[in-house]
């Protein structure tokens, strides 16, 4: 069963709810990878990042409040940067020793969100295609990715040109449900 956000947030207030817990780790464990490593983490500093942020949302969620109006995920990247600078600010005066930072980037902290969409879209096609045979895969991506005409695709992998259309209108109409379950 797919949960929206909101049922998913919530079922998460509850510690217990491990089932809740697995999916939203599921979810967003790449994406806070993903961040760490355009913040120049190093795997090791980068998978203590997560798995500290991961603690503060177990602490926070118990009194988290859904607000549609609010992002969910700039709420979550706000917890992100500011467990990362805590860490920064911590490490400090080894930096000064050593040279040696959390993760190697001078910059402003800045994390690129057309970056980070590009990478949840890819996220939310490799679970929706996971719904799919692998036949039905090979189909949608011929004709949706690599815009091949659907006459080609038919010819090629042996089906009616209906059934390109039909299974590109399915995993498409899917994928859309999935996105806005990711963006809201």
């Amino acid at each position: 069963m797919f949960l929206t956000p909101a049922s998913l947030l919530y079922r998460l207030r509850k510690p217990d709810e491990t089932s809740a817990w697995d999916r939203f780790v599921e979810l967003y464990s790449p994406l806070l990878y993903h961040w760490a490593r355009q913040l120049g983490c190093q795997q090791s500093d980068g998978a203590d990042l997560v798995q500290d942020v991961f603690v503060i949302l177990w602490q926070k969620m118990p009194e988290f409040e859904y607000d549609s109006q609010r992002s969910f995920h700039a709420w979550l990247k706000t917890i992100f940067l500011n467990r990362y600078r805590s860490l920064e600010r911590k490490r400090i005066p080894l930096t000064m020793e050593s040279g040696s930072n959390l993760c190697d980037n001078d910059a402003e902290i800045t994390l690129d969100d057309s970056e980070d969409n590009q990478y949840l879209l890819r996220k939310a096609l490799q679970f929706v295609e996971s719904e799919f045979s692998e036949l039905q895969q090979k189909i949608f991506h011929a004709y949706v990715l690599e815009q091949r005409t659907p006459h080609a695709v038919a010819a090629s992998m042996g089906v009616s040109v209906g059934t390109v259309y039909a299974i590109k209108s399915k995993i498409l109409s899917r994928l859309r449900q999935e996105v806005r379950h990711i963006f809201e």
